[in-house]
């Protein structure tokens, strides 16, 4: 089984950043995605950013274009969520989010992200 493990949410003022990190572990081996979703009370969960391991290809959702990026550190397993600019409005529990060959998904507890002045 694929462990995913979120860190880095907290309390961010507005205009302020975060650095949300994706730690994985167990069998990787055939993982070749990565991605960030969000969810908060009431709402459908939503596609935050990609990143396919081959190629480094990302795609955003259009609220995170330009203020946020997702990374990779292949040698510490990790994934990252770059997060500039937050708005009250991005205050969600962001999942982290592992796809391998066979189309299976594998997630992260989240992490809570709440942005407030």
């Amino acid at each position: 089984q694929v462990r995913l493990v979120e860190s880095g949410g907290g309390l961010v003022q507005p205009g302020g950043s975060l650095r949300l990190s994706c730690d994985a572990s167990g069998n990787t081996q055939n993982i070749d995605s990565y991605a960030w979703f969000r969810q908060s009370p009431g709402k459908q969960t939503e596609f935050v950013a990609s990143l396919y391991l081959n190629g480094a290809l990302t795609n955003y959702a259009d609220f995170a274009e330009g203020r946020f990026t997702i990374s990779r550190d292949n040698a510490k397993t990790t994934t990252y969520l770059h997060m500039n600019s937050l708005k009250l409005d991005d205050t969600a529990v962001y999942l982290c989010n592992a796809q391998n060959h066979a189309g299976g998904n594998f997630w992260g507890q989240g992490t809570q992200v709440t942005v407030s002045s």
